[in-house]
């Protein structure tokens, strides 16, 4: 479950379910349901995909989204994930690198987004990890140029406690960019900084539970105070 609480506009909710399967060492699949309330409108989406994994060229992620918009979420989505992992060493500060690059495309029923993003993870000792990442979105609204906007992330895992079994982990992030809107009688703009943190408590081997909560300052003094919810059950 996700929230969205607005100080300029009424508040956005989300709720979404997941099925993860891996069939083989090599293959597997997800597909995905996706429900959207947003301003009074209640939309959803249906999205699958599939994963190739190599040892070599490491995990080839291909997928695609179909919404039920009424013109509030994309029509229809089309993405790859590139995701390549290095064992370092088991005694350097730095004991594992992951990139990750991917490219999504979003279709809205007046707009078309492409997503450009990169990755580096990097894997700590003691089961710390701190990446970066960076995203470039070009956008084109009808009867505009298309424009390029950038964003970046930061975001540094750390355990908290365990007990057995039972593991308490969190992360904190903080996030900038700027970012296109299109409305049915005008196109705009805002830049914004996003400061959050996240935890994770993993129950048991096969179950965990995770939350988030940020708060984002936007430009014309605008805000957006996000909050999450998930429970995952692994078979």
């Amino acid at each position: 479950q996700d929230n969205d609480i607005f100080n300029f506009a009424g508040s956005n909710y989300g709720e979404w379910t997941s099925l993860s399967s891996t069939w083989t060492p090599k293959w597997a699949t997800s597909v995905a349901g996706n429900f959207y309330q947003r301003g009074g409108v209640n939309a959803e989406k249906l999205l699958s995909s599939v994963t190739r994994k190599d040892s070599k060229w490491g995990a080839v992620t291909i997928g695609g989204a179909i919404g039920h918009d009424l013109a509030v979420i994309p029509k229809s989505e089309l993405f790859f994930d590139l995701d390549h992992g290095f064992k370092i060493s088991g005694t350097t500060f730095v004991r594992g690198l992951e990139l990750v690059y991917s490219q999504h495309w979003y279709w809205y029923q007046s707009s078309r987004i492409l997503a450009l993003s990169g990755a580096a993870i990097l894997y700590l000792p003691r089961e710390w990890t701190f990446s970066l990442g960076s995203t470039g979105a070009r956008s084109t609204f009808t009867g505009t140029v298309a424009d390029w906007r950038p964003s970046g992330i930061t975001r540094l895992g750390f355990p908290l406690a365990g007990w057995g079994e039972k593991q308490l982990s969190g992360n904190i992030f903080f996030a900038v960019g700027t970012e296109d809107f299109g409305q049915v009688d005008q196109i705009g703009r805002f830049a914004s900084q996003t400061y959050g943190g996240g935890i994770r408590y993993q129950l048991s081997p096969r179950q965990d539970l995770a939350g988030f909560a940020s708060y984002q300052k936007r430009t014309q003094n605008r805000s957006d105070l996000a909050s999450g919810l998930t429970y995952a059950i692994h078979f």
